[in-house]
């Protein structure tokens, strides 16, 4: 035995010798016993060797020859401690290495088998959700880990094992021995957190056979013949793991449990594997609400990949469904409030433009999918949670669609005229901080109250008063129209005063090139320019010019509409 292991260790061997020092029949009790210690300077000797040397194939026949005469237990344990202690760019390679012995001992092993396997699959995630995720078309095609042959490697190794429980469930329906099915079920969940929430699912030109994406269907199916995905779709976040008397490890358990769900939401509704398994028998309004939980938790993420997903899987649940089909009964669920107000973080907050543009588009398609009272309902949820001037100028905008859409059909529609439009009016035409609102960060909102206003006071006569503007005009005045001149002019001497004196510094300063440091949330930001400063001042004066030339036009509007009305009296 000292002698094999030395022989290995060295490196200096003829594999032929090593292989009949194994072979022979006096050994094999030693073997058997003690065999597993030869594991750590056998895979050393692999690794030395090129893939085409004859010495490395030796070794490789050698390693199949312990599997088969060593104790199970003991190799099982000196196989783990190999996966476990590499370390870098070796992960992968030692795990496809002795993923055939390792899955030669468990089937080997009788009793124990599921808890081998747990441990066994368990170790071996462990060791690949440090290792970065390929995301980009190159880096998938260079694999520089292996990360991706990784993965399908295990998911094979699964597979003899996932047999033994189909067999199982087929000898009886009423199956009890549940350990092997667990550990499968808890494998899967892991790889669908990593490396499937992580990776890019796309079907990418010039890739045959995606890595991900095969590795994807493998996962689906895995969850199919153990009769799991169905049940885990209708899931909701109940941790399929026993409960832990540690709240921490619970929260823990809890989040891996969601990120895992809302992945297979996304590859089935998304992507679509599995969905032939899926019973054709839900209305699109249930899968959505079965999907708001799963979209929260990916909207919530700051990474591409993982917002990417929510923002397509909400997509993907709202364009099953007809326009006004959505009923306002489903903002009474929690997750259809927190949806549209994480939409609105995306808008506003994501660095990555395209996914911003994604997440105004989707917000208006989740609008558009509700009846009346929820669009309703949805526009004063907004207006009150948004805390932000382009979010609220859009749905002031919405707002003002819809309010057309009731002046203009048939048929009556109470939510957006008489006393419920009043009711949403008064968030809608005030300023938050009165005059002393900044109006510069405020304009877009200002400027689409001051358009829906105006066109209430064209739209709708004072004798028919349907939207009730006419009769909350004075309070209008009050909250809205007076405190706005009074801003602006506060605004437009404040600008003008500060014009006026960066012109005498500059003049004072002989140059224009003198620079203006500016600091924003601790961060330094580009110098700026006399020149450039005045630019911006100048660029702030417009804005007020234009908010009180509309300004000024809705309150010619509403004098001469009042006029009309005194003169038809008198």
């Amino acid at each position: 035995m000292r002698k094999i292991s030395l022989l290995s260790k060295q490196g200096s061997w003829e594999g032929t010798q090593l292989g009949q020092l194994t072979r022979t029949d006096e050994r094999e009790v030693i073997i058997k016993n003690m065999g597993w210690n030869l594991i750590s300077p056998l895979v050393r000797c692999i690794f030395m060797y090129k893939q085409e040397d004859d010495k490395r194939e030796h070794c490789l026949k050698i390693l199949d020859q312990l599997a088969q005469l060593c104790n199970p237990k003991e190799l099982f344990l000196g196989l783990l401690e190999q996966i476990e202690q590499a370390s870098g760019e070796q992960v992968c390679q030692t795990v496809m290495l002795l993923l055939q012995p390792l899955q030669t001992v468990l089937l080997k092993l009788q009793n124990k088998k599921a808890y081998s396997l747990g441990l066994s699959l368990a170790m071996i995630m462990n060791q690949l959700t440090p290792l970065p995720v390929p995301y980009t078309k190159q880096q998938i095609q260079e694999d520089k880990l292996g990360l991706c042959q990784c993965c399908n490697a295990v998911v094979d190794f699964t597979k003899p094992f996932v047999n033994e429980v189909i067999k199982n469930m087929e000898k009886s329906s009423e199956y009890n021995d549940m350990e092997l099915k667990e550990e499968l079920l808890k494998f899967c969940m892991k790889c669908l957190k990593y490396p499937l929430l992580t990776a890019q699912l796309e079907q990418l030109e010039g890739i045959e056979e995606h890595p991900f994406r095969h590795f994807a269907t493998e996962i689906i199916d895995v969850l199919w013949d153990i009769r799991e995905l169905i049940p885990l779709v209708f899931l909701h976040h109940k941790s399929i793991s026993p409960h832990w008397e540690n709240q921490e490890f619970a929260d823990i358990e809890q989040k891996n449990s969601a990120d895992s769900l809302a992945c297979l939401s996304y590859l089935m509704f998304v992507q679509h594997f599995g969905i032939d398994c899926f019973p054709m028998v839900f209305s699109p309004s249930y899968l959505l609400q079965c999907n708001m939980k799963h979209i929260e938790v990916l909207l919530k993420r700051t990474e591409e990949s993982m917002l990417s997903k929510g923002l397509d899987l909400f997509e993907s649940c709202l364009l099953r469904m007809e326009d006004n089909s959505l009923l306002h009964q489903y903002l009474e669920l929690r997750d259809f409030i927190n949806v549209p107000q994480d939409l609105v973080k995306v808008m506003t907050l994501c660095p990555i433009e395209h996914l911003r543009k994604k997440s105004l588009n989707i917000l208006q398609l989740f609008i558009d999918k509700f009846d009346t009272e929820g669009k309703y309902t949805l526009f004063r949820c907004l207006l009150k949670t948004s805390n932000h001037a382009g979010v609220e100028g859009y749905i002031i905008k919405n707002i003002k669609d819809q309010i057309h859409l009731s002046l203009t059909r048939a048929c009556d529609n109470i939510w957006f005229t008489g006393h419920h439009l009043i009711s949403l009016l008064d968030l809608v035409l005030l300023l938050p901080e009165g005059a002393e609102t900044d109006l510069l960060q405020n304009s877009d909102r200002i400027m689409a109250s001051l358009n829906l206003l105006r066109y209430l006071v064209i739209k709708d006569c004072e004798s028919d008063n349907q939207t009730g503007v006419w009769t909350t005009l004075a309070k209008i005045e009050q909250n809205f129209l007076k405190p706005l001149h009074v801003g602006l002019n506060m605004s437009k001497a404040h600008y003008e005063a500060e014009i006026k004196n960066k012109k005498e510094n500059r003049r004072e300063a002989h140059s224009s090139n003198t620079v203006c440091s500016v600091t924003v949330s601790g961060e330094k930001m580009p110098a700026m320019t006399t020149e450039m400063q005045l630019q911006v001042l100048h660029s702030a004066l417009f804005t007020f010019d234009l908010i009180e030339s509309v300004l000024a036009r809705v309150e010619e509007l509403i004098e001469v509409k009042i006029k009309a009305v005194m003169d038809e009296n008198s």
